[in-house]
């Protein structure tokens, strides 16, 4: 809850990198004389600029940053207009909610784009944006979108010293096309539920709930993980309103304290978003008091409203993904389960292969890739490892499941330690091990069909070789850690934890 490894730094300079960007953004709107709204309104468009492109190569990423203005400011300009309308505002609210989620189909881009155009509209619902403040929020988001790209491809650029990240595919072909159709229709029934409970709640800040809803379909991909995001979505409103009441509140929107405030909470939701969606959320509702505060309109009802739309916003999604085109967890699981097993298996062989004097390209990014199918893989089957999952035995299941396949990707990754060494003998039990491995994961993911082995030719060598060795070591421990799959993944046929 309090500690995860941050390798290499990556989140502590995302984060500090944030902070720069975004009082960068700040700065630039002040010294332009914009008011305090559009100024909020910038330092928003700064801080989505830098937490949502997540593109894997730095030119990919100014990119779409640059196509953030083409897409967010029609919709803050049609939001801003549809303000006084509010049977054709809502309309639009839910078309724009559709869209952004429908537009992951085409990647990370995509993903990006379709939050910001979401939170376009979101921000000028929450400074209730009229027409004629239309020129001084543009303004304020240009100038934050320049000052977060100024910092991050200029200032601050340290991806272009770190080669581009792996990145791993979902295991269909058609599947990302087939989930974000699903999750399109999922978040707008969701968002319409959200939007029509949240105004019974309150007409001025309904708003509140339709963003809940919207941002716990974002990263997930079936029922479990939507509903555990929606538990964790609350969780961190609760403690930060808490937080709000104690921080925030005896601050009374004071300049120089409220900004520091806003800073750390800047700092918090990028170093925690990765690892914790709950810690994230905490210090949002914090920022959000501070805002509120800055304002000059922040008092404890307001919070405790907030906290009354962060519930119906997650009572919205959860309604959502169960009657509307479910996906169920155990199928989303099954996928990435299999997925991962077949990557061990083609590992492994390539692995042999190259011992074997056969070429050994890009293992390493091929253990890279494992590891991120298996952080996949942890993500989905989480639900059923959640301290609230009422089906123990399956819980107890999915941790064996889990700890199996980390198993499997230690053996990877030892193996690719030594098949790197190009003192690497040539040894004829690897066929035998490759073979066994291919067989185990055959076992796995197509009971019953016909196994057809890979064609491994070797070049056998009189005596031992230590790296050999050490590879039909890693080759065994992997094969037994499949062979004990089966149990778990296999236990009963009423209540499989892979399909």
């Amino acid at each position: 809850m309090f500690i995860a490894p941050d390798p290499g730094h990556a989140r502590l300079r995302t984060a500090s990198r944030a902070v720069l960007g975004i009082a960068t953004a700040v700065a630039a709107a002040l010294l332009a004389g914009l008011p305090m709204p559009a100024v909020a309104a910038g330092g928003l468009a700064a801080l989505l600029a830098l937490f949502v492109v997540t593109d894997a190569r730095v030119d990919q990423q100014a990119v779409t940053t640059a196509l953030m203005p083409a897409v967010g400011i029609p919709v803050l300009v049609a939001a801003a207009w549809l303000h006084s309308v509010p049977y054709a505002r809502d309309a639009v609210f839910v078309a724009v909610v559709f869209a952004g989620v429908y537009a992951r189909r085409w990647g990370p881009r995509g993903h990006a784009l379709g939050v910001f155009a979401f939170m376009m509209f979101f921000v000028s619902q929450f400074l209730h944006a009229a027409p004629a403040e239309l020129p001084e929020l543009c303004a304020a988001v240009g100038l934050g979108l320049g000052s977060a790209a100024l910092v991050r491809f200029g200032v601050w650029c340290y991806e272009r010293r770190a080669a581009p990240p792996a990145v791993v595919a979902l295991p269909q072909a058609r599947g990302l096309r087939r989930i974000t159709t699903r999750q399109a229709f999922q978040a707008a029934a969701a968002s319409g539920c959200a939007l029509a409970l949240g105004q019974a709640l309150s007409e001025d800040r309904w708003y509140w709930a339709v963003g809940t809803a919207w941002w716990i379909f974002v990263n997930t991909a079936h029922r479990g993980e939507t509903l555990v995001r929606g538990f964790r979505r609350v969780l961190g409103t609760v403690t930060g309103i808490a937080a709000g009441l104690a921080l925030a509140l005896p601050l009374h929107g004071a300049g120089a304290p409220t900004a520091l405030l806003l800073a750390i909470c800047v700092f918090g939701i990028f170093y925690t978003a990765p690892v914790s969606y709950s810690w994230m959320m905490f210090f949002v509702t914090v920022m959000a008091g501070s805002l509120y505060g800055l304002l000059g309109i922040l008092h404890p009802g307001l919070l405790w409203l907030r906290l009354e739309e962060t519930a119906v916003g997650a009572l919205g999604a959860a309604l959502a993904v169960a009657v509307v085109l479910p996906i169920s967890t155990h199928s989303a699981t099954d996928a990435w389960i299999r997925h991962a097993l077949h990557g061990v298996r083609d590992f492994a062989t390539q692995a042999a292969h190259h011992l074997a004097g056969g070429p050994g390209e890009d293992l390493a990014q091929r253990a890279a890739e494992l590891d991120l199918v298996l952080g996949r893989v942890r993500t989905t089957v989480a639900p059923l490892v959640h301290p609230f999952s009422p089906l123990r035995a399956r819980r107890a299941r999915a941790r064996q499941v889990l700890a199996l396949l980390d198993e499997c990707a230690d053996r990877v990754r030892g193996l690719a330690a030594v098949v790197a060494d190009p003192d690497a003998g040539h040894d004829e039990r690897l066929l035998a091990a490759c073979r066994r491995v291919e067989e185990a994961v055959h076992r796995l993911v197509a009971p019953g069909a016909p196994h057809v082995p890979a064609r491994l030719t070797v070049a056998a060598e009189a005596g031992e070789h230590p790296h050999a060795e050490h590879a039909l070591a890693h080759l065994h421990a992997l094969e037994g850690a499949l062979i004990e799959l089966v149990a778990p993944l296999r236990a009963t046929q009423r209540a499989p934890l892979a399909a």
